[in-house]
């Protein structure tokens, strides 16, 4: 491009994303991978006309409205786009896109890893190896749950819970589903539908959460839903802390209600709540849903190719502002 526009980056990239990057833009990037406050961040967009975020920055109706008036694009390095005020960037004119599509894979093989290492006690298993703490073996050492051919619902029956339901069928179990709308019977394969999330909650050994953060699933699962679940049901969490209310959740960790949880993404990140660490029957993991080289590279890529077909004067791909 002649005059190649201006693009703040505002975390390292992969390299073959930042390539790209540098061949077609102007590309203000973060070697050192510094977490910007918002006055870095909109100091750093003087001159951008588009901002390339992860989940890591929060634009706020505030930092919206003192976002430059050239910024006309923010191309989220993310699915998720609940960490962007869409209403303030719509009043502004400014477009926002996501990744969709692309971390399905990745996020539901965590998602079965979480599964599997709060049901079968992971976590404690390798503390008591690495601190040198495992004496002996006996039938009742380290008893877990088993997954194979128990219940599994699935709070948000989009990308990434179905790729979760094909997985979880491999292990013979029983699939479950509240979603705004249901499938399809090619896609819902026998899966079991349920119109509330209150009829599917005590049908699930496990329950598994992939639905974005909206109102209505802010604090979605409080202690009444806690509460509906069976005794000793094991809780996964891959997509947003939000959807979560924290105190429910420890409650039901602490009184056995929940057997275990598994979780990935957390309120107030990265800053878990320190009752959840202290607990031995979590299975806890950094928000690493879609790490892996092939997803963050095709990521990248796919928040270039909306930012292309931007300046290309076309629609991008993933407009979701």
């Amino acid at each position: 491009m002649a005059n190649k526009p201006v693009i703040l980056v505002t975390r390292k990239l992969p390299s073959a994303v930042e390539t790209r990057l540098r061949r077609d833009y102007d590309a203000r990037l973060n070697p050192d991978d510094r977490l910007y406050s918002e006055h870095q961040l909109i100091e750093r967009a003087q001159g951008a006309r588009a901002i390339l975020p992860c989940h890591t920055e929060h634009f706020s109706a505030d930092v919206i409205r003192r976002l430059p008036a050239e910024v006309k694009i923010i191309a989220n390095f993310s699915v998720g786009f609940d960490h962007v005020d869409i209403e303030a960037a719509k009043k502004k004119g400014i477009v926002v896109t996501n990744t969709p599509d692309v971390l399905s894979d990745a996020t539901a093989e965590l998602t079965m890893m979480l599964m599997i290492g709060a049901a079968r006690r992971a976590g404690e298993g390798e503390r008591l190896v690495r601190e040198d703490k495992w004496k002996d073996w006996s039938p009742a050492f380290m008893v877990g749950t088993q997954v194979t051919s128990k219940r599994l619902g699935i709070l948000g029956m989009g990308r990434v819970g179905q790729v979760v339901a094909r997985r979880a069928r491999g292990f013979d179990m029983q699939i479950h589903y509240h979603d705004a709308r249901r499938l399809p019977p090619e896609k819902e394969l026998g899966a079991v539908f349920h119109k509330s999330v209150e009829d599917m909650l005590p049908h699930c050994d496990f329950l598994t959460v992939h639905c974005n953060v909206t109102p209505e699933t802010r604090g979605l699962m409080n202690a009444r839903r806690f509460a509906l679940l069976p005794p000793g049901a094991i809780f996964v969490n891959a997509a947003r802390g939000a959807i979560v209310d924290d105190d429910a959740l420890v409650a039901a960790l602490e009184s056995g209600r929940l057997r275990a949880a598994g979780i990935d993404a957390y309120n107030n990140e990265p800053h878990v709540d320190k009752r959840l660490l202290g607990l031995a029957n979590t299975f806890l993991m950094p928000h690493i849903g879609s790490a892996t080289l092939e997803t963050r590279d095709a990521m990248g890529f796919r928040a270039l190719d909306n930012l292309d077909a931007y300046f290309a004067g076309k629609q991008p791909r993933d407009r979701v502002a």
